[in-house]
């Protein structure tokens, strides 16, 4: 038979893979990283660049675009100029801001239409805790932790449809295509501090695919290993196909895999570069750790009434997100690097007190929940917390009772991780429209989560793929303790 390969020479992987056929489990995940990426950079061995404050995220996320303006900026010259236009007002510079409109991409061709007419605020705000930073009476959870919370008022971003969700996970705008998420950045610049459990993990309905899909928690071109893995918080069935069947036992699981490992080695062997099948090979034995520890881990039975009470639980307007909220801080202590939790819905274009204070009201105690109990376990400070939405909401009113996307402007809030507590950092103008202190693009959020973690963007790299300024972002060090 002929040689497949030139000068009848065998390709150093394909003997290695062949002689490492005996070898599953652990050992042949290992062989594979090690050879399949061993020509890449250094930091995808899993060694952070510096001393990092974090060791793990959870990455919360509010589909539909929040309302910077009913929850963490509080702006009461809405409630004075309510209905008249914004050139009505002595805040008419706002329109002649050269930011406005300047970076917007639309898929119309054309930014979005302006709302004019002012709309007051929906709900009232209270200064909270020692520092006394304001929040709204929609947050009275989470408005009791502030002073653990650093509350960014100056985001901006470009896309003003849902595809805003991509670029808060990738900095990308959905025109440039798709490319790798945060948290796949993670997972790839640090790797795995528990090998039964995946490192990335995805709860919550993810973005529809007009949105970009799973592209908001995809390796993209790092490679589907280091893409993020759905999670359910129902312990009877946590991972789609996670279970064998009720009529296979453990050991004749344990060789079904095994045999499967020997076929896809094989085939690894004629084809090392094929970036699917290594991860099908990993995912494979994976699957089979995460068939005995994912159960485990999201059933709460083990937990007390007075956690499970803490997080909302056994309340059916809290229970989604405070069994989610409850699961991740499971996951991280078990060692998962990158929880994220996406909540769905906020896209209050008209009725937005109706909108606004039912979410807020599903999500405020699990989050504030899940913040005392990382405290209360010592874990806060190595467990850095995010909160973040695509863009925020317009001053204007639409429909006359809801508020439009706004990219321009908007908030986000960091927790734990080495980041300072009780503070505000950036501010937008008196109508809350435009990102007027200390701007931040998305990936300087990006930036700051892995500075917290001890990676450095900038050699998180890979050599035929060429990263923009912009992809890198700068760590936002007035937040940072």
């Amino acid at each position: 038979m002929k040689s497949p390969y030139p000068c009848g020479r065998i390709q150093r992987r394909t003997f290695l893979a062949d002689c490492g056929m005996g070898f599953t489990g652990l050992a042949l995940a290992s062989m594979l990283h090690q050879d399949g990426y061993g020509d890449q950079p250094e930091q995808a061995l899993g060694l952070p660049h510096f001393a990092p404050k974090a060791k793990q995220v959870i990455w919360y996320f509010m589909m539909g675009g929040t309302s910077h303006l009913e929850s963490f900026d509080h702006k009461p010259a809405l409630n004075r100029y309510a209905g008249k236009t914004i050139g009505e007002t002595p805040h008419k510079e706002v329109l002649e801001s050269e930011f406005y409109r300047k970076n917007v991409r639309d898929f119309a061709g054309v930014p979005r239409n302006l709302m004019p007419k002012l709309y007051p605020l929906q709900i009232g705000f209270q200064r909270r805790g020692e520092s006394g930073l304001e929040v709204s009476d929609w947050w009275p959870h989470v408005g009791s932790c502030i002073d653990d919370i650093a509350v960014v008022r100056s985001m901006w971003t470009t896309d003003n449809d849902h595809a805003a969700q991509l670029q808060f996970h990738t900095g990308r705008h959905i025109f440039d295509g798709f490319f790798p998420s945060i948290g796949s950045w993670v997972h790839y610049g640090l790797g795995s501090l528990n090998e039964d459990l995946p490192q990335f993990v995805v709860m919550g309905k993810p973005p529809g695919d007009c949105c970009g899909g799973k592209g908001a928690h995809d390796g993209s071109y790092l490679g589907p290993e280091h893409s993020g893995v759905a999670l359910s918080s129902d312990p009877k069935r946590p991972l789609p196909f996670g279970t064998p069947g009720s009529g296979i036992y453990q050991r004749e699981r344990r060789s079904q895999l095994e045999l499967l490992t020997k076929l896809n080695t094989i085939v690894s062997g004629q084809y090392p570069d094929d970036a699917e099948l290594k991860a099908r090979i990993k995912a494979y034995e994976l699957a089979f750790r995460m068939q005995m520890a994912a159960p485990e881990v999201v059933n709460l039975d083990s937990e007390t009434k007075q956690t499970l009470d803490m997080y909302g639980v056994n309340d059916s307007a809290t229970s989604r997100v405070g069994r989610q909220s409850l699961i991740a801080r499971r996951l991280v202590e078990r060692g998962v690097r990158f929880v994220q939790i996406y909540d769905d819905g906020w896209d209050a274009h008209s009725k937005l007190k109706a909108n606004h204070s039912s979410h807020c009201k599903g999500v405020d105690q699990p989050i504030a929940g899940l913040l005392k109990d990382l405290k209360q376990r010592g874990l806060l400070d190595e467990t850095l917390v995010v909160w973040g939405t695509e863009f925020g909401r317009t001053p204007g009113s639409e429909r006359s009772d809801g508020r439009d996307h706004h990219p321009y402007g908007f908030s986000v809030w960091l927790a734990g991780g080495g980041i300072k507590g009780g503070v505000a950092h950036g501010a937008t103008d008196e109508l809350g429209f435009h990102a007027a202190e200390s701007r931040h693009y998305v990936t300087d959020l990006h930036a700051t989560v892995l500075h917290q973690l001890g990676l450095d963007p900038r050699r998180l790299s890979l050599p035929d793929q060429i990263r923009l300024e912009i992809d890198l972002g700068k760590p936002i060090h007035e937040i940072i303790g």
